[in-house]
């Protein structure tokens, strides 16, 4: 069984505690995309753990982790990241990690230019994670980057990164003002943070085509939702990746491979962290109420999310690109607070109704037409099955699945790893 955890809307949605919660399932986890502005907050008996680069299976012992060649590693991130991990009595060792030979290494200039842009730009930012993301992968479509697969090749690898330099340094000098990176504080990065990682880079496209033909069950895990696609989202307030399904395969290194099953994650309302037009959004009390009974706060930045009602618009096209064949519905239990429950239904550009997903400028005119559902103002953390929700909630998850046209085969009701039930 291949299987891959989607994102539907701007991310955020709850995949880390989905693939944590699935992983038991499956052989192998491999995150396919993206870097460290991963944000995939993770609860279980061994406590609260917040991932931003590691694939979210890392918490189960018996689960191989992949991280993939589409994607970017910074790895004094990574280092640390490990560490922490570590220290909560999670051992991390080449049997439970396997990084591919050709995913890309974040450098500490990436994210320095990261920031640089994002200072320049200033009241028109994009809303970077300032983690070198898209410089990085600028670079890579650039041919401007040194791989995991150097590391390999140690008595090449200065020699490389001085051609780099060479070359990075025109627009770091010349196009930002800033002092020259030198070659020889970036070699000892690589000593220090990235060597380290050597023993776990193999040729993971064997790994994971012998693992497939063996009878093995993998699970494809994306960062951020399909309208942060670098294609399909809401450019350019994107990723720099895509994070689509489709895309699995490929970022995972085999794309001969054929996906079997594509679960689509989705909150019962919805958040979003960074900037761009987000029609369905809430203000005042209203959205504060919802920000703070939903926890709200970027995992990976710590920034407030915005959030809104459940954006049925939105939610429609991201099934749509996702190629969704299931979805799993979290924080459920948030809406429990509410009288009344707010759903953006439909969209007004220039006075017309719009029920399909716009782009370009249409989206920045966009309105949100809401409407509200009756709520259900009880406790639902408890429930272990549909039949156990209360009428509004049932009548609720019936909603989203009728309006976003398709099934929903797992509710959240809570953070927990059993707190919730399957359709």
């Amino acid at each position: 069984m291949l299987t891959a955890i989607v994102g539907i809307n701007w991310g955020d949605e709850g995949k880390g505690r989905m693939v944590d919660l699935l992983s038991s399932r499956y052989d192998v986890v491999i995150r396919y995309q993206g870097g460290n502005n991963a944000g995939h907050t993770v609860i279980n008996e061994k406590g609260k753990f917040i991932l931003n680069l590691l694939p979210s299976g890392i918490l189960r012992d018996e689960t191989v982790n992949v991280m993939g060649p589409g994607m970017v590693i910074d790895t004094e991130h990574l280092f640390h990241e490990i560490a922490a991990l570590r220290d909560k009595g999670i051992e991390i060792t080449p049997r439970h990690l396997v990084i591919s030979d050709r995913a890309t290494i974040c450098m500490p200039y990436h994210k320095m230019l990261d920031v640089l842009e994002e200072d320049r730009l200033a009241d028109k930012k994009f809303g970077s994670t300032r983690r070198g993301i898209a410089p990085v992968y600028a670079d890579k479509y650039m041919k401007k980057t040194l791989r995991m697969g150097d590391l390999l090749s140690p008595d090449t690898l200065k020699a490389k990164l001085a051609d780099l330099l060479e070359w990075k340094n025109l627009f770091i000098v010349n196009g930002y003002g800033h002092e020259p990176v030198t070659v020889d504080a970036m070699y000892q990065w690589l000593m220090d943070y990235a060597m380290p990682f050597a023993p776990y880079v193999k040729d993971t496209t064997r790994y994971l085509n012998d693992a497939i033909d063996s009878g093995k069950s993998v699970m494809f895990e994306a960062q951020l939702g399909a309208l942060r696609d670098i294609d399909f989202g809401i450019y350019p307030y994107t990723s720099s990746s895509s994070t689509i399904a489709a895309y699995a395969p490929i970022g995972a290194g085999i794309p001969s491979r054929k996906l079997d099953n594509v679960v689509g994650i989705m909150k019962a309302y919805s958040s979003c962290v960074g900037e761009g037009p987000y029609t369905c959004e809430l203000f005042g009390a209203e959205a504060d109420a919802l920000r703070e009974a939903g926890g709200e706060y970027g995992a990976a930045t710590g920034r407030p999310r915005r959030v809104g009602g459940f954006d049925v618009v939105a939610s429609r096209y991201g099934v749509l690109m996702q190629g969704a064949d299931e979805i799993a519905l979290t924080k459920l239990d948030v809406l429990s607070y509410l009288d009344q429950i707010p759903v953006c239904v439909a969209y007004e550009v220039d006075g017309q109704r719009v029920d399909d997903f716009p782009s370009g400028d249409a989206l920045v005119r966009a309105k949100p037409v809401y409407e509200y559902l009756p709520g259900w103002k009880c406790d639902i953390s408890g429930c272990r099955s549909f039949a156990e929700l209360p009428k509004a909630a049932q009548d609720y998850v019936k909603y989203i699945a009728d309006t976003v046209g398709c099934k929903i085969r797992y509710v959240s009701v809570g953070a927990g790893r059993d707190e919730y039930f399957e359709m």
